[in-house]
């Protein structure tokens, strides 16, 4: 994933795109979910898990404008 497409995620993103964003497949995201092992805070809503994009971004080490 490129810097343009991080930049361009909204608030939150799926385990599915956040996996992306580290350069990792899906399983391997919900095996590193379940194992308290994910680099980022996850937040569990209902049914599904999302990410925050600033941890994402901070991680990564992303400068973000503004």
């Amino acid at each position: 994933m490129g810097l343009e497409e991080l930049l361009a995620l909204p608030a939150t993103v799926n385990v599915t795109t956040a996996g992306r964003a580290f350069g990792i497949g899906r399983d391997k995201a919900y095996e590193l979910i379940r194992s308290g092992r994910f680099p980022v805070r996850t937040l569990p809503l209902g049914g599904t898990i999302r990410v925050p994009t600033t941890e994402l971004w901070k991680i990564l080490g992303v400068d973000v404008p503004g």
